[in-house]
């Protein structure tokens, strides 16, 4: 899913674009008991409550696609029955209205979810009525294609409010506040099935992760049974090493301050365009040939290429790769932090016999906020 595709489907999570028919929740205990279970249609929440969970199905697509928000393609095999996908459709075609199938999947989340403290489950079903839209873009309401049929899961943490005084107009006083357990925004989620190219896409999911770097590898596995993917901090840290064991000896300021421009470039190139800009073996290969890989290291670099357990190359997300907002430079004793516009400003010299980091100054320099005359 695309950005502009992730967006049309959190309108649906509004007052006006309503499309939920159903909700269903189980909220579990540190212990891993189920404690209560909530099943009804959505429309007869009341509105405030309502509200609430639009905020929580919209959170649980929120973030940057490829790094909170994963598309993951679902292996062909899980297709067959007993298979991860095949329960997944049995569960969005009851419109989550088979007790059986909810209590299954309530258990392999608990079984597979380890987080030690209280959550909440919640599971919604949607019926999307897409418009169709018109060669300029525009939707046209009243010629749909077909229906999207989707659920949506939400895994919310549970946790008391904080201590504390509170006013209390019956008495007009001011007394110690009564504790509450809190349903928190989504630590994960995920959408099946996914909504690409504004189609059903039944061998995709969207999956939502709060915290990138914890992607609950077992969950992925066991329920969901897609192939795991890069972190976003394990595609920075293999793409570094990749540069790093790549240009060998040519691995010097300039070339890898090359590089980041390259590579930001290509994403301001981007910046308008709902995909994510996506670069595979063949796309880091060049970007490497052009500034500066030994021809040799880059035949080894067939060799060294990152694969999945499924055999297929890794690709990586090229806003994972790089911080276009800023050009950092550091060394065990100090950290330089530059304008990705202005890296120019930055050159390598020998100054005395040393090699140095040299900062070209203008006319206005502050040291801890305080306004300096340049030497």
């Amino acid at each position: 899913m695309n950005k502009k595709e992730v967006s049309e489907i959190k309108k649906l999570f509004t007052p006006a674009g309503c499309a939920i028919t159903r909700i269903c929740g189980c909220y579990v205990d540190a212990e891993k008991e189920k404690r209560t279970e909530l099943k009804e249609a959505f429309l007869s929440l009341p509105e405030e409550e309502a509200f609430k969970y639009f905020n929580i199905f919209k959170g649980a697509m929120t973030g940057t696609l490829g790094k909170n928000l994963i598309n993951m393609e679902i292996p062909l095999h899980t297709e067959a029955e007993g298979g991860t996908q095949e329960f997944l459709l049995r569960l969005r075609d009851s419109e989550l209205k088979d007790d059986a199938l909810l209590e299954e999947f309530y258990d392999k989340v608990i079984d597979n979810y380890d987080y030690g403290e209280n959550y909440y489950i919640i599971l919604i079903h949607c019926a999307y009525d897409i418009p169709a839209k018109s060669t300029d873009g525009n939707e046209i309401f009243d010629a749909s294609d077909y229906v999207y049929s989707f659920i949506q899961c939400s895994v919310c943490p549970v946790k008391l409010s904080k201590p504390g005084l509170s006013y209390k107009p019956p008495t007009n006083t001011i007394e110690n506040s009564t504790r509450n357990w809190m349903v928190g925004s989504p630590d994960m989620g995920f959408l099946f099935p996914a909504f690409n190219d504004r189609n059903t896409d039944l061998h995709s999911l969207l999956y939502y992760s709060k915290n990138p770097e914890k992607l609950n590898v077992q969950l992925i596995d066991e329920v969901l049974g897609c192939t795991i993917p890069l972190s976003a901090k394990s595609q920075k840290e293999t793409f570094q090493a990749i540069v790093e064991e790549t240009l060998g000896e040519n691995c010097d300021f300039e070339t890898v301050k090359n590089i980041h421009e390259s590579l930001s470039e290509m994403l301001e190139e981007r910046k308008e365009d709902p995909e994510p800009l996506i670069l595979d073996k063949y796309q880091v290969k060049r970007l490497l040939e052009n500034n500066g890989a030994d021809p040799e290291k880059l035949r080894e670099l067939d060799t060294i290429y990152p694969i999945d357990k499924d055999g297929r190359e890794t690709s990586f997300v090229a806003s994972n790769m790089v911080n276009a907002r800023i050009f950092e430079i550091k060394t065990p004793d100090v950290s330089i932090k530059v304008a990705p516009d202005k890296t120019y400003l930055v050159q390598t010299k020998m100054v005395e016999g040393h090699s140095c980091i040299v900062i070209e100054v203008n006319e206005h320099v502050e040291i801890n906020g305080i306004t300096v005359k340049p030497i």
